[in-house]
């Protein structure tokens, strides 16, 4: 445990990249975004505002999965780390980093609420669907989405250390081709209505649960490649 404790603390050596920068651009996306609502508010546009800005520091996690092995696991080897250590303590650092994302969603999303969008009608944090079931199901829905992003990134990058970058194009490659072809189906079938039912009745607290499931299963397969990854 102690030697997974130090693969945390290695982890979080440079703060930048587990904290800092995901911190930064989320508070550069809500100025901007509160920028734009406070512009319509003022023009007279009927509100209430919404936006996507809040995805932002989100996906910067896919970057801070990439870099947290291919930055750290040959250093971590040649400090005689075990692979299964190293995993155990980049999850763990990822884990609190999505926490702390987390509760600032959740708090971020009470005192929308309570200001009625700061006075602005626009919500940042406060998505409809996210909050409908209180602030602790907003937070565990934010904590899957962010571990997951991370997630995606840290196996990308197995992959791309233990196969190289052609099999990880071809991967991501087939990946698409099933979203078009899931697309195409779900529009040639007109089900676009079953679909958002489906995902609206599921609420936020379903749809984390079905994320945190695809979150174990390709922590699985990550860990599985990293036993066999060349540092």
């Amino acid at each position: 445990m102690n030697r997974t404790v130090s693969v945390v603390r290695m982890q979080l050596i440079n703060k930048q990249t587990f904290v800092w920068v995901p911190l930064i651009v989320l508070g550069a996306s809500f100025a901007m975004s509160i920028a734009i609502y406070a512009i319509l508010y003022s023009s007279g546009v009927p509100g209430p505002f919404y936006g996507g800005g809040s995805q932002a520091p989100l996906w910067v996690l896919l970057f801070v999965g990439i870099s947290s092995l291919t930055l750290t696991f040959p250093f971590s080897q040649a400090m005689s780390v075990t692979r299964r250590e190293f995993f155990l303590g980049t999850m763990l650092a990822a884990a609190m980093c999505a926490v702390l994302l987390a509760a600032v969603f959740a708090v971020g999303g009470m005192i929308e609420e309570a200001t009625g969008g700061w006075g602005l009608n626009g919500y940042f944090f406060a998505l409809d669907w996210v909050v409908a079931d209180g602030p602790l199901v907003a937070a565990f829905f934010y904590f899957v989405l962010a571990l997951l992003i991370f997630m995606l990134g840290f196996w990308s990058a197995t992959v791309y250390k233990r196969s190289g970058a052609m099999v990880l194009t071809i991967i991501w490659s087939g990946v698409g081709v099933l979203l078009v072809v899931a697309v195409w189906a779900i529009t040639r079938f007109e089900m676009w209505a079953d679909v958002i039912s489906t995902i609206v009745e599921q609420g936020p607290a379903g749809f984390a649960t079905w994320g945190l499931l695809v979150t174990v299963l390709l922590g699985g397969i990550s860990y599985l490649t990293l036993r066999r990854t060349v540092p």
